[in-house]
């Protein structure tokens, strides 16, 4: 019997057919009309002088990038501590790397053209301190900026390649068009299995190692660069912990949604089982806990420290028309979630399950507002929120779930290799790629 229940593993056949479905073309269409929508509503904006369209834009960047990011990463940390529980939901994670290109380009807009919108600093850069002006200079900062980015979506990219490549190679050809000459690729130097299995599992093994430090490096500098910038007079060296945690958090109470999606459309309840509902309920619950925790953490810290660069974060963003925001995310992030998830029917029970996690995407949603639009508007008695941030939102939608569903019609939905190989669990004693002999366990 299996982990999760089952008497026997589903057959290569099975797991194949399982995935084959498309999801049709009104599903992308929508997606494109959502898009089409905000893009074009921020397009009117910046070439009406709108500072508000950029603002949005940046916020809502800030919020769909760290989710598919750390979605990814979560995809990697699967591979580091080699857990077979997620073989057959991973693939629904692996989709979020779809929407890092079209993050990329998002940024070189925002550091290019939208810099002196975006960044209250940018032209005033004269007032601050030497050392701040050396770290804020203009070069210094879009090199830093677009560089971090860079190398993380290229690794996430590669990372994901690696593991869609495998499952390729053993399916027979289906799936989107626009992506059969990538299929054809991935294909096109694939070997026997065994090998393909202990060779990937090795460079995979290195990728999300190397992944590991740089993203939470680079989305740290991404974080003081893209968020505690905007007010160049704050610090705090829990910054970054806080902002990408966020991302993480949501980027699995996402997951919590999709799995009872993809089950239905799929008729998958034999791949994807109440199981496996429950493991990301934990998850979910787990890191609400830690947000929280970090959360707060940060705030006491500042707040019997007193220091002035520091409090003033704060007070602004609990006092006027900041302060219902502020409460909003600890409630909608923390105190719904976390007390509503504590039991295990909460976890396995779709409609409270996607209550809470809808919950804590909308408090990251404000949380990221609340760190860009008060540094730029300062106290004031009605926070700016109306067409342009719904417009702009809807309009992020439209291009994340274009281009999630885009990936998951391209390639299998499944990880087929890993849950029907006859070599798969080899993968738990390390072998070398070239011999096939295990490793020394110091190795």
């Amino acid at each position: 019997m299996s982990a999760h229940g089952s008497m026997a593993p589903p057959t290569r056949e099975r797991v194949i057919a399982a995935g084959s479905p498309m999801l049709g073309a009104r599903t992308r269409q929508f997606a494109l009309v959502l898009a089409m929508l905000g893009m074009g509503a921020f397009v009117y904006g910046i070439t009406t002088g709108s500072d508000r369209a950029w603002r949005a834009f940046h916020v809502n960047w800030l919020f769909f990038t760290l989710v598919s990011s750390a979605g990814v990463m979560f995809v990697a940390v699967q591979r580091i501590t080699t857990a077979r529980w997620s073989r057959g939901i991973i693939r629904f994670v692996e989709g979020y790397v779809a929407f890092l290109p079209f993050a990329w380009i998002g940024l070189v807009v925002m550091v290019l053209f939208g810099k002196g919108h975006i960044y209250p600093w940018w032209n005033a850069l004269s007032s601050l301190p030497h050392e701040k002006q050396v770290y804020l200079g203009h070069q210094f900062f879009a090199l830093r900026s677009i560089g971090a980015f860079t190398l993380i979506a290229a690794l996430q990219l590669w990372y994901v390649w690696t593991s869609v490549r495998l499952d390729v190679g053993v399916s027979p050809e289906g799936g989107a068009s626009w992506a059969a000459g990538i299929r054809a690729r991935m294909r096109s130097a694939f070997g026997a299995e065994r090998r393909e299995l202990h060779s990937t599992h090795s460079l995979q093994g290195k990728l999300a190692v190397y992944m590991a430090i740089i993203w939470a490096f680079g989305w740290i500098v991404l974080a003081w660069d893209q968020s505690m910038t905007l007010d160049p007079w704050f610090f705090s060296t829990m910054y970054g912990w806080q902002v990408f945690m966020g991302g993480w958090l949501v980027s699995l109470m996402l997951l919590a949604g999709l799995l009872r999606y993809w089950r239905t459309r799929l008729a998958a309840e034999d791949i994807v089982t109440e199981a496996h509902y429950h493991d990301v309920g934990k998850l979910g619950f787990g890191f609400t806990a830690f947000w929280g925790y970090i959360t707060f953490a940060q705030f006491l810290v500042i707040w019997y420290g007193n220091v002035a660069e520091e409090t003033h974060f704060f007070t602004m963003r609990l006092t006027n028309a900041w302060t219902n925001w502020t409460v909003a995310i600890v409630v909608l992030a923390f105190v719904l979630p976390f007390f509503g998830l504590l039991s295990v029917k909460a976890k396995l029970y779709s409609p409270v399950m996607l209550f809470f996690a809808a919950c804590s995407a909308v408090g990251i949603w404000i949380q990221r507002y609340i760190e860009v639009y008060p540094a730029s508007y300062g106290a004031v008695s009605n926070a700016p929120f109306g067409v342009w941030e719904v417009l702009i939102t809807l309009g992020f939608l439209g291009v994340w779930v274009f281009s999630y569903s885009s990936f998951m019609d391209a390639f299998p939905k499944f990880r087929v290799f890993l849950l029907t190989s006859e070599f798969r669990d080899e993968v738990q004693v390390p072998v070398d790629a070239e011999t096939m002999e295990p490793l020394p366990a110091h190795e």
